[in-house]
């Protein structure tokens, strides 16, 4: 497993009784009147730049998480003599004034657990946002455990919606503008995209809307064929409530786990109702920094072989994780195999595999979707097993981690997003320990049935069950829609506790001396580094300039996604993510192109480079 990201020495579970106070009834909690009382108080301290009296408002062992309000970047601190530094060097900077209360509740995930959730609006001199306070009870009285910063807006540069929006010309004019506008015959955007993914067009309409120019460059010939091309069998694991699109949710009808096909039909109309300037059946084939202008020179070739070159001030590059190259381990042998040998993104389904025998190596989403997918229509087939796999039912799991927040009459999307992401992923660790537990329990039968039939099961790191896999790793997890009771039937054959050793004219040896015979081996094991192909565009020179893309670093924060690619590689983006994630964070790295084209961008105040 990965280096295990620590949780700070101090930090605790807040229930009642580590808090050093007895059980508390709701009843007793007047939540709006504790959070106006605590944000008078704050909001005074803040007014008078009085550190002291800032940290008198917070727990003895206080989280402060920022999402680029105050620092640029996603920070998060931890205990009063990081926050004492971090406000003593930001606070003269960003001149922070804190607005109105707009709601509080009390709200309570275990019987011995609770806070005040406070939502709060602030402002710095050339930013806007709100804050999440979580307020919770102790000795000396209500104290914030929990503060989160998240940037939403720039004073004077406020999103086109809602009564700012266009009035349009007729509709005439309004079709020769927008030929015009996606053609770019005769000028340059100001950001070009790199990819029509979610993220890409998240990132696109959020640029949109600010009023920055943009073109999004898509290899594929429609919007949604990175979907569209996967296997038929995919659906989203997550639920609709946590996948919606910024502007433009899903239907009230949507299906709770969509199909691909219909996301991928959906981000197509998405690009279209938006008015995303986008070129299709492109490919974005170098960018160049130019030392003289400052801007990026990047060429685009087109399907009909032409080639244009932009001069732009920012390129994003949304690419995901499957940015790079399929993972296809090489063992001897291969030449004699007279078998087929496939990559999980070149497989597409069942079809034309009836009769043949199928062996599947890896043991997390794709394999067990296409392995599940096999057996339904009654192919043979065995999953290989090389390292033990988390399992979460979506079942029993998706109401545990996903309620209130995240689902049906639960609160608007982006208050969603702002409770769930001003939440330190740190302390979110010990959350999902509690939270490990309790779908163990649940999933009890499926996990026992796995472990009869030899399947090998973990935890995930330090017990953090799916949180920790997906942040650090993107994998390591199989988020079961049934394909595990297909394994423990046997409809699913499995073979684990040895590795390959080498390929046989019909099929794979084992380093325990068994042998298996497959007429198709489907190696559902991942993609190489996603900075790969960058390095391929940037051209030499960015050999070690590159920071990693996802994972978290020692302070537990996201690294290099929606942020720039280095501190050496400026105005070069990634974005990245699930629907969620790209959805939220898509404004952050918005609004951080707006205000560097308009001069209003301050300095990063970065963690420390701890990779």
């Amino acid at each position: 497993m990965a280096h295990i990201t620590r949780i700070p020495d101090g930090a605790f579970l807040p229930t009642f009784s580590n808090l050093g106070v007895q059980t508390v009834d709701p009843k007793d909690v007047d939540a709006h009147k504790i959070a106006q009382d605590w944000l008078a108080s704050f909001s005074s301290a803040v007014s008078a730049s009085d550190i002291p009296a800032i940290l008198a408002t917070l727990h003895d062992q206080p989280w402060w998480k920022d999402l680029f309000a105050l620092t640029w970047d996603l920070r998060t601190f931890f205990g009063q003599e990081n926050i004492k530094q971090f406000l003593s060097d930001r606070l003269p900077q960003v001149k922070l004034s804190i607005g109105s209360l707009v709601n509080a509740q009390w709200q309570q995930p275990w019987p011995d657990l609770g806070w005040v959730c406070a939502q709060f609006q602030f402002e710095t001199e050339i930013a806007n946002g709100y804050a999440v306070a979580r307020l919770v009870p102790t000795p000396q009285g209500w104290r914030s455990l929990i503060l989160g910063f998240n940037l939403e807006g720039l004073q004077d540069f406020p999103e086109k919606i809602g009564e700012l929006r266009d009035p349009y010309p007729s509709h005439g004019k309004w079709l020769e503008k927008r030929k015009k506008e996606q053609e770019f015959a005769d000028s340059d955007p100001e950001v070009i995209i790199v990819g029509g993914g979610q993220g890409g067009l998240d990132v696109a309409a959020r640029l949109r809307q600010l009023g920055t120019t943009h073109l999004l460059v898509e290899k594929n010939p429609r919007i949604g064929d990175l979907w569209r091309n996967r296997y038929e069998a995919l659906c989203l694991h997550d639920p609709v409530w946590l996948t919606h699109m910024p502007y433009l949710p899903f239907p009230v009808n949507w299906p709770v786990y969509a199909p691909s096909q219909k996301v991928a039909n959906w981000l197509e109309f998405f690009a279209e109702a938006m008015e995303l300037n986008v070129w299709t059946s492109s490919t974005v084939t170098s960018a160049t920094k130019n030392p003289d202008t400052g801007k990026w020179d990047v060429t685009v070739k087109r399907v009909d072989g032409t080639e244009r070159i932009f001069h732009v001030d920012h390129v994003v590059f949304a690419l995901g994780l499957g940015a790079g190259k399929p993972n296809l381990p090489e063992y001897p042998g291969r030449e004699e195999y007279q078998g087929q040998v496939l990559h999980s993104t070149q497989h597409k389904s069942w079809k034309g595999h009836a009769g043949k025998k199928v062996f599947v190596v890896g043991a997390c989403v794709s394999a067990h979707d296409i392995a599940s997918d096999y057996a339904d229509h009654g192919i043979d087939v065995t999953i290989f097993q090389r390292s033990s796999t988390y399992i979460m039912s979506t079942k029993n799991g998706a109401p545990i981690l996903y309620k209130p927040n995240y689902w049906e009459g639960g609160p608007p999307t982006e208050t969603a997003d702002r409770i769930e992401n001003t939440m330190p992923i740190l302390l979110a660790k010990l959350f999902a320990q509690r939270q490990t537990v309790e779908l163990a329990e649940k999933d009890k039968d499926i996990l026992d049935g796995l472990r009869s039939v030899g399947y090998k099961l973990n935890d995930g790191e330090e017990g953090s069950g799916f949180l920790f896999l997906a942040l650090k790793r993107a994998g390591g997890y199989y988020l079961d829609v049934g394909a595990c009771q297909k394994i423990i039937d046997g409809k699913i054959k499995l073979k684990s506790g040895s590795e390959i050793e080498r390929y046989t004219p019909k099929g794979l040896k084992f380093t325990d001396g068994s042998e298996i015979e497959a007429d198709i081996i489907l190696y559902a094991t991942g993609f190489d580094d996603p900075r790969k192909p960058l390095l391929d565009i940037l051209g030499p020179g960015y050999e070690g300039k590159l920071t990693p893309i996802w994972g978290l670093n020692d302070d537990g924060d996201q690294r290099t996604a929606w942020r720039e690619l280095g501190p050496e590689v400026e105005n070069a983006w990634y974005m990245m993510g699930n629907f969620a994630s790209c959805r939220f964070f898509s404004k952050h790295l918005a609004l951080q192109i707006k205000a560097k084209q308009e001069g209003k961008f301050g300095t990063r105040y970065s963690a420390p480079t701890r990779w």
